[in-house]
Parts: C-alpha cells; structure tokens; sequence
C-alpha cells in the first residue's frame, strides 16, 4: 500500500467518526461537513478508477447506514441520554386569567432589574415579570405591585 492509499483509508476513517459525531450532536454543523469533506477525499484518494470510486462510493453509503442505524439504536435505548430527546413530559398549562393575579396585590418585592418600565421583581423568593407605572425605577429598589392591569402586574417605589 502507497502513501496515497493510507492517506485516503485515514480520510474515511475521520470521515465515519465526524459523520458519528454529526448523528449525536443537534444540528448539522462541522463535523458534518468536515465529515462529508473526509468522505469525498477518502473515495477520490483511494480509487484507482471511476468503477472503483463508484464501488467504494456504495460501500461508503452502506457503511454510513449501519453507522446510522447503530447510533440511533443507542440513542433510542432509555440508558442512553440523547442531548436532541427531551425525556420529560411537556404538559399544556392552564391559561392564566389576571383574577388568578390578584392575590398578588399589596405584596412587597425588590427590583431585580432597572424597569424602563419593564423588568423583573424578586417577591418573597419568586421572581416575576413586572411593570412600572411609568416612572424609571433602579435595580434594588423596594417595590409593591400596586394593580394588575389584564396580565401585567404593575408597581410602583415604596
């Protein structure tokens, strides 16, 4: 076997581990394309014809499915965590209408954020999207939500 020959059995080789990679990461970004890029100079450097690239090309494309095949079958196996499988379960919340907010008036908090007016509050360990009545309030100032206006809580400076 000539240089050239190992250089194109190495080309394959990377390009069946960055394809591998591709198939667990989310996405298709590098390694995918270093992959495909792998691929294409492994088939083209060891092929001595165009019916050998052809061949080594179906080969490649066999190989590239069982790979494909064996990694998602890891993937699918529940001792296995997949970064792209979400294993919880998502459920549907319940509509929030702003009487289910009222209980909140009166309550004390602090600005976590500057609201302009807009910003978030910290109120007894719970932070909350809030809004000012319309004046600049700083980071740390003590607040009380003052009114629920639809699904906005509004505050203002104690």
């Amino acid at each position: 076997m000539d240089t050239v020959m190992m250089a194109g059995i190495l080309f394959l080789i990377a390009g069946f581990v960055l394809v591998g990679v591709e198939l667990v990461v989310p996405g298709f970004g590098v390694p995918g394309i270093g992959g495909i890029v792998c691929l294409g100079a492994g088939i083209f450097l060891t092929a001595d014809s165009i019916e050998q690239g052809i061949l080594i090309t179906v080969i490649v494309i066999v190989v590239l499915g069982i790979l494909m095949t064996t990694i998602l079958g890891f993937l699918s196996q529940k001792k296995f965590k997949s970064p792209i499988i979400l294993d919880a379960d998502v459920k549907a919340g319940v509509p929030i209408d702003s009487s289910d907010l009222t209980y909140l008036l009166n309550k004390e908090g602090i600005a976590t954020t500057d609201l302009k007016p807009a910003g978030k509050g910290d109120f007894e360990g719970v932070e909350l999207d809030i809004f000012s009545e319309g004046s600049y309030i700083r980071k740390g100032t003590r607040i009380v939500i003052s009114k629920v206006n639809q699904k906005k809580l509004m505050v203002k400076e104690l």
